[in-house]
Formats: structure tokens, C-alpha cells, sequence
């Protein structure tokens, strides 16, 4: 069976973010899901925005998310953080379908963020596919 997933991806430092999404859609093939469809948004705080629209789709049956929510001179990247979390979860409950938090943050520095690089692109397809592998 082939799981058929959405994935959004936060241009918000794209630098990280884009290899962030390259490995998430290699590793889908390597557990051998398929993203069908792929939406960018400007930022982490959009990604729920776009999250709810996806599991709206039928075919769709999880999506992965990808973002990075990195330390600036304020606490806005943990207000941010939190918030993004708790609406992800919220969905994935209301819609009855895993979404997966590939968001790395809050708190780091970008030096933290591109080392987790790898680590949350997996993680963010691996918790959604075996969310629905399950039974």
C-alpha cells in the first residue's frame, strides 16, 4: 500500500527549509509513501493554514510539515512555535489524520538548525506513516 501524503513547506529560511523538503520527499519514496501534493507558504505560522486545506483533500492521508522557527532578539519564536504545534495537533485530531510537527525550533541558532536538517525531515515523514500503518 501505497500512503498518498500532502506536505507543507515554510519558505522562512529556505536555505534550510528546502533541503529540509528534498529529504522528506526522498525519504517518503524510501518508506515507500508518495507526496502527492506540495504546498509553500511564507513562514511557520502559515503552515496550519495550509495543513487544513490538505487534509480537506480525500486522497490525502497525512501530511508532513517543514519548518524551521529559529531564535531571534525576542521570545516570538516560542509564542510562534507553540502556537503552530498546538493548532497542527488540533487538526490532525479533527480531521482524524496524522500531521507530523517537522518543525525545528524554538530556541536554536541557525548553526543548531541546519544540523537537525536530516534528523526532522525523516521524523517528520517516518511519525506520519507509521501513524497510518498502524493497524
Amino acid at each position: 500500500m501505497t500512503e498518498k501524503l500532502g506536505m507543507v513547506v515554510s519558505l522562512f529560511n529556505y536555505e534550510i527549509t528546502g533541503e529540509m523538503s528534498k529529504r522528506a520527499i526522498e525519504r517518503a519514496k524510501e518508506t515507500g509513501a508518495k507526496i502527492i501534493k506540495i504546498v509553500d507558504v511564507p513562514g511557520s505560522f502559515e503552515i496550519p493554514f495550509a495543513v487544513k486545506e490538505l487534509l480537506e483533500i480525500k486522497e490525502i492521508e497525512g501530511v508532513v510539515t517543514i519548518g524551521t522557527i529559529i531564535k531571534g532578539g525576542t521570545d516570538h519564536d516560542t509564542v510562534v512555535a507553540h502556537a503552530v504545534a498546538r493548532k497542527l495537533l488540533d487538526l490532525s485530531c479533527e480531521y482524524s489524520k496524522p500531521v507530523s510537527l517537522g518543525i525545528s525550533g524554538p530556541n536554536i541558532t541557525w548553526q543548531q538548525s541546519e544540523k537537525r536538517i536530516e534528523e526532522y525531515a525523516i521524523r517528520a515523514v517516518d511519525s506520519v506513516v507509521k501513524m497510518l500503518r498502524k493497524g
